[in-house]
């Protein structure tokens, strides 16, 4: 193998699991290290600078930094990162004074239709840079789906009025309570640019027997958590069937229990580890008694005298083939019959863009999507972009963020006549982490903790009050505990080939036999030849120039615990702990100058 170029940012980077694995690449261990230390503001802003919503993203995140954690490959669980996320958010001082403003208007106008969590981070980035950036929204609050589909009792309205405000503060023009119907209307109001942050708005609908004439009782899942969240729903049926997998079915089904529901029965197509909805929503859902019934697909609504009285379900089983492809098949059980009074339908969304003329030039694929760019996120007509669920179909908050921030980057070198292909590279430091002979600048325990459970509101008194947050928080204590599981693995452990005399003292001490000292070869077979075979393809392996003895050395980034044992036993200092600091290009600093610093650990 040539060696390890460690030049280039990415490197490092995806050595960054859990900062690699965030689509908004927030950087995870900078900011646990900061709520170790109480440091709670810096750790806030670190966050707002990525993911602009740390007090939302902190309840709601679907976390896909989690399963990336590398502690979770030393022991059961990961680190609780989300809700640290939330420490942060929740113990964080006064941040006003850093947040900018927008400045002088640049004259160029943009509009933002929907004031979802895309249109927010796009507001967020060009505002500083004096974009008049108008949101368009039909409702009369910002917050899109978070607002509409997020239940109060996970996310409360005080946390997301006050991290959209910040945003609306910021100086944006706010047009709501107005629905776009044309968008070459809209575009004929002269905007120099345009993006489309409407999410995946419409829910979708079953097509079995009883569907239309029980109409009255069966309630769209989407729909049915935004009239909650409005209010327009206060009650239901004792007696209630929830049709779907995924987060909104748990979301939906644990709403009906507070508003009166006896019983409630989640069921679902697929097998159970095939469901979409994220493990912990899973465990809180049946935490509150609600059983999930995998394998039974809806195949009938039953009547009695024109009125809803039973769901009927076939049984299946699930085939795969060689490619993993799911296949189900009806068992030839005997159906199964499920009284309700209700049913909440939670088996998906679609975009829906009726209102976008087809004569325009933004082109639609056979599925009636948008034809987005990928890099850029423009459409096919100049000036106009998409982002968030509207350009590729429903994914999550963070995901939102992160083509937020991309599309914000497209649009002011569009506005600014530049190439929008032309990408800004991300900020990086590496910093060595020496303070004396065996003194380093960041702690690190690589030994087993059991991760902490986070504290829940008493059940008899959440499932009584719709808006009684279930997850309580960790207190300083518990975040304390709970941040000293990070392993750092944004403390990078850097080789020089120069310094090496190979003495083998870093073999000898590595706790996971991580390091060979090994005659080059192919990467398939030098992954063979290591200590410990090093079968996750995934991630790199880090290989030396030529040593004196024509041997290389070759760490396994998969395994390492960053715990620094290798150079403290190093007696040249071949090798070295250094922190790794990886920043997105974003279009605009997120937090004021001068106050903006160099955050330490």
């Amino acid at each position: 193998m040539r060696p390890t170029d460690t030049s280039d940012p990415a490197y490092f980077h995806k050595v960054v699991d859990c900062q690699w694995a965030c689509p908004a690449h927030t950087p995870v261990p900078e900011y646990i290290r900061l709520i170790a230390q109480g440091r709670y503001t810096d750790a806030y802003l670190i966050n707002w600078e990525s993911n602009v919503f740390p007090g939302i993203l902190g309840r709601t995140c679907d976390r896909p930094c989690e399963p990336a954690c590398r502690r979770g490959r030393v022991e059961e669980k990961p680190v609780a990162i989300c809700r640290l996320k939330r420490v942060a958010a929740d113990n964080r001082g006064v941040i006003d004074h850093l947040i900018p403003q927008a400045p002088a208007r640049n004259g160029k106008r943009v509009a933002l239709i929907g004031a979802g969590p895309a249109s927010l981070t796009v507001a967020r980035d060009l505002l500083p840079l004096g974009y008049d950036c108008v949101l368009i929204e039909r409702d009369r609050k910002a917050g899109g789906l978070m607002r509409k589909n997020i239940p109060s009792f996970r996310l409360p309205v005080a946390v997301l009025d006050e991290e959209t405000g910040r945003i609306l503060d910021m100086g944006a023009t706010a047009r709501f309570g107005e629905e776009v119907t044309s968008m070459k209307a809209l575009l004929d109001e002269g905007f120099d640019a345009v993006f489309v942050g409407t999410g995946a708005p419409r829910g979708k609908d079953l097509s079995i027997p009883g569907r239309a004439e029980a109409s009255e009782n069966i309630h769209i899942g989407t729909d049915f958590l935004s009239s909650v969240s409005f209010r327009h729903i206060e009650t239901i049926g004792k007696r209630v069937v929830v049709i779907g997998g995924g987060n909104t079915a748990m979301d939906c089904c644990r709403t009906a229990l507070r508003l009166g529901a006896d019983s409630v029965t989640v069921t679902v197509r697929s097998p159970r580890a095939d469901m979409k909805a994220s493990p912990w929503e899973i465990e809180d859902a049946e935490r509150e008694g609600i059983p999930i019934l995998d394998n039974h697909s809806p195949k009938e609504f039953r009547l009695e005298n024109g009125k809803l009285t039973a769901v009927v379900f076939e049984k299946m089983r699930a085939e795969y083939d060689d490619s993993g492809k799911r296949r189900l098949i009806p068992t030839g059980e005997s159906d199964v019959v499920i009284p309700c009074d209700d049913v909440l339908m939670a088996v998906g969304q679609d975009m829906a863009f009726p209102w976008i003329e087809r004569d325009i030039g933004i082109a639609f694929d056979a599925r009636e999507q948008p034809v987005v760019g990928k890099v850029d996120f423009q459409s096919t007509r100049p000036g106009v972009f998409f982002g968030g669920d509207a350009a590729w179909g429903p994914e999550n908050i963070i995901w939102a963020v992160a083509h937020g921030h991309q599309a914000a980057i497209s649009i002011d070198r569009f506005c600014q006549g530049q190439d929008v292909m032309d990408r800004p590279a991300p900020a990086t430091t590496l910093i060595s982490q020496k303070m004396g002979i065996h003194e380093w600048s960041y702690d690190n325990d690589p030994t087993q903790v059991r991760r902490l459970n986070v504290p829940h509101a008493d059940p008899a008194l959440a499932l009584r009050d719709l808006s009684m947050e279930v997850e309580l928080g960790f207190d300083a204590a518990q975040a304390l505990l709970e941040a000293r599981r990070c392993l750092n693995c944004d403390i990078q452990t850097v080789f020089s080939t120069n310094l090496c005399i190979e003495c083998d003292g870093c073999v000898d001490i590595c706790p996971v036999d991580c390091i060979t000292f090994t005659q080059n070869a192919d990467e398939p077979d030098l992954r063979e030849m290591l200590r410990v075979p090093a079968h996750n393809t995934e991630q790199d392996l880090y290989v030396s120039e030529a040593l004196p003895t024509a041997r290389v050395m070759v760490k396994d980034e998969d395994v390492c615990l960053h715990c620094g044992l290798c150079a403290e036993r190093c007696p040249t200092g071949a090798w070295d702990m250094q922190k790794f600091l990886y920043n997105e290009a974003h279009s605009s600093p997120a937090i004021q100058a001068p106050e903006r610093k160099q955050h330490v650990a």
